[in-house]
C-alpha cells in the first residue's frame, strides 16, 4: 500500500473503508471534548454500545422472572453459554463443540494443565518462552511443583535469538528437538505480549507432537486479532481472555479450546456439575459423566451478566468477519509502522517483527534515548488523549484495532510524538 504522511490522505482512507461503520458501535473515551486516540485494545477493548441494553435485559428478567429466568425469556440462562459458542468458534477457527466460554484465563490454564500436563519421571518438562506473561510463568511453575518436580530442571525457557527479543522458528525447532525426550508440554503464546510477535501455531504443534509432547497455547493477545484456525492447527488445547480484542469488558469471562480428538477422551480433570452430560445433569447422580467436547470442562453455571457483553461483541465480529478485520488490521498497523520509520526514526524504534504474518495489531515501541525518555513520552501521550500502555522494562504498546481505529488516529499519534520530541 502506498502510504502518505498526510491527514487528508488518511481521512480519505477512512472514508473509503468498508468497515468504517463499526467504529460507531463502540464508546470512544473522550478527551477535552473530542474522542481520544485509543490504541489500547490489546489491553482492554472498548465497550460496544449494545452492551448496556443487553445487561439491562438480563437484569429485567432477573427482576421479573427470578429463578424462572433459567427456563424462560428470550435467552434462557440455562443455555446462555451456548449463545456465544458459534460466533466464538468462528473467531478462533474451531468447531462449535471445541470451544466454551468460562472462568478466567488463569483458572482455565490450570484446568487444562490438570488434563494435559501429565508428567512422568522420563517426560516431565514444560517449554515456555523466556519472559512469558506472569500468568503463564506462575501457572506452569506451580504445576511443576505440584507434581513433585523442580522448575530448575523441568521448566525450559526458550530465549530470544533475534534482534529486539523475537524468536525464530528455527530456534523453536531446535529447542523442541533438543529437549523432546523429556517434554511433556509445549506451552507458547499466540502473540507474545511484550514484543508483539505472533507464532505459527500449526508448525509448533507439528514439532511438539512429533516429539510426543502435548501442545497448548495462550491466545490472550491473539484471539480476535489474528487468523487462528485452531482446529486445523491441531493443538491439544488453548486458552484466552476476552477483555482485550474481544471487547468482553474488564475481567470478562474467558475461553477454552479443546481439540475434537479429546472430545470423549478419558482424561483426568477437575470435574464440576456444569460439565456433566446435559442429558442427565439434573438427575443429580453421584458419578460424573462429562459432556463431550470443551463444555465438559465447565465447573459451574455460566455468569450471565458477564456473558452478555461478550455476546454483543461476538455478534459484531460475526458481522464484520475475521478475514476482513485482519486485512484492515494489517493496513493500519503497517501505516503506523511506516509513519514511525518515515518521520520518527530519530525518536522511536519498533521491536515487533516487520513481517505482517509475524505480528497482529500491536506494535511494541521503544524510545531510542532510553527508558526515562520512554516513560516521559508515554505520560505525554496519555496527558494528550493518546491511550496506549507501558510494559516493563521499556516498551510502549500501541495497537490500532480494526473495529474502531482509523488511519487518522495513526497520524494523530505521530504528530503527538513529534510534538513531544521537539518541545
Amino acid at each position: 500500500m502506498d502510504y502518505r504522511n498526510d491527514l487528508a490522505w488518511a481521512k480519505a482512507q477512512d472514508d473509503a473503508d468498508p468497515l468504517k461503520g463499526f467504529r460507531d458501535r463502540f464508546l470512544i473515551p473522550p478527551h477535552e471534548g473530542h474522542d481520544s486516540l485509543y490504541f489500547c485494545g490489546n489491553s482492554l477493548g472498548l465497550q460496544p454500545r449494545s452492551v448496556r441494553d443487553a445487561i439491562a435485559s438480563e437484569l429485567n428478567y432477573w427482576g421479573e422472572l427470578a429463578v424462572e429466568g433459567h427456563f424462560r425469556g428470550k435467552l434462557p440462562w440455562l443455555s446462555y453459554h451456548e449463545y456465544v459458542r458459534d460466533n466464538l468458534a468462528e473467531v478462533v477457527g474451531a468447531l462449535p463443540s471445541e470451544v466454551v466460554a468460562m472462568n478466567t484465563l488463569g483458572v482455565n490454564l490450570h484446568l487444562m494443565m490438570v488434563s494435559f500436563y501429565r508428567p512422568t519421571q522420563e517426560r516431565h518438562a514444560i517449554l515456555i518462552e523466556a519472559g512469558a506473561f506472569p500468568t503463564d510463568r506462575y501457572a506452569v511453575e506451580s504445576q511443576i511443583r505440584f507434581h513433585g518436580f523442580d522448575p530448575a530442571t523441568s521448566l525450559i525457557e526458550l530465549e530470544a535469538d533475534e534482534p529486539n527479543g523475537s524468536i525464530s522458528m528455527a530456534a523453536i525447532e531446535r529447542a523442541i528437538g533438543e529437549h523432546g525426550a523429556k517434554l511433556a508440554l509445549v506451552m507458547l503464546p499466540g502473540v507474545q505480549y511484550r514484543t508483539g510477535q505472533s507464532f505459527d501455531l500449526a508448525a509448533i504443534t507439528r514439532l511438539g507432537h512429533a516429539q510426543g509432547a502435548v501442545v497448548g497455547f495462550d491466545l490472550a493477545h491473539s484471539v480476535g486479532n489474528t487468523v487462528l484456525n485452531l482446529h486445523d492447527a491441531g493443538a491439544d488445547f488453548a486458552i484466552w481472555c476476552s477483555y482485550k480484542y474481544l471487547n468482553g469488558g474488564p475481567g470478562a469471562v474467558a475461553g477454552v479450546f479443546v481439540h475434537e480428538r479429546h472430545a470423549t477422551a478419558d482424561l483426568p480433570r477437575f470435574a464440576g456439575w456444569w460439565g456433566h452430560d446435559k442429558a442427565t445433569r439434573f438427575q443429580m447422580g453421584p458419578h460424573f459423566q462429562a459432556t463431550p467436547g470443551a463444555e465438559g470442562w465447565q465447573l459451574s453455571n455460566p455468569p450471565i451478566l458477564s456473558l452478555a457483553p461478550l455476546r454483543m461483541s461476538l455478534d459484531i465480529f460475526h458481522e464484520a468477519g475475521m478475514s476482513r478485520l485482519v486485512e484492515k488490521s494489517r493496513k493500519l498497523t503497517g501505516y503506523l509502522e511506516w509513519l514511525i520509520q518515515a518521520d520518527l526514526a530519530d525518536v522511536l524504534e519498533v521491536v515487533t517483527p516487520a513481517d505482517p504474518t509475524r505480528r497482529g495489531s500491536q506494535l511494541s515501541i521503544r524510545v531510542k534515548s532510553g527508558r526515562d525518555a520512554g516513560r516521559s513520552l508515554f505520560q505525554y501521550l496519555m496527558d494528550n488523549g493518546v491511550i496506549g500502555d507501558w510494559r516493563e522494562p521499556d516498551v510502549i504498546r500501541m495497537a490500532p484495532v480494526a473495529l474502531y481505529n482509523r488511519f487518522a488516529d495513526c497520524i494523530g499519534f505521530a504528530g503527538h510524538v513529534r510534538a513531544w520530541a521537539t518541545r
